[in-house]
């Protein structure tokens, strides 16, 4: 069972998720191969060192190649995070990035009802 997120961790997540939703997009598409890279959620551990970064791609088929490049700039986009939360947190978290497949699931369900 998790143990349910504090009111920090919360408040610190939404912050995280702003400041790499504009990270992101201030790389641009073409960056990304022409994807649209959504954040859709983050979730901080406990101790504020590791931020599960959930990101939604469209079209569904980029997502394997956007994913690689997240994860190859990563080190740069954490440093650019580290700039903007610099004032706010001590330490800046390490990001995993995640897919976030429920647009996929969505999309998949949407179909099932069509028939």
């Amino acid at each position: 069972m998790e143990k349910q997120a504090t009111t920090r961790q919360l408040k610190v997540a939404r912050e995280i998720q702003k400041d790499l939703a504009e990270i992101i997009r201030s790389k641009g598409m073409a960056v990304f191969g022409g994807a649209m890279v959504t954040v859709s959620e983050v979730r901080i551990s406990p101790d504020l060192s590791i931020a599960k970064t959930y990101v939604s791609i469209f079209p569904s088929a980029k997502a394997q190649e956007v994913m690689n490049m997240l994860n190859e700039r990563n080190h740069e986009i954490r440093g650019e995070l580290g700039r903007r939360v610099a004032k706010q947190l001590r330490i800046v978290p390490e990001i995993a990035f995640y897919l976030d497949s429920s647009i996929d699931y969505a999309e998949h369900i949407d179909e099932l009802l069509k028939k």
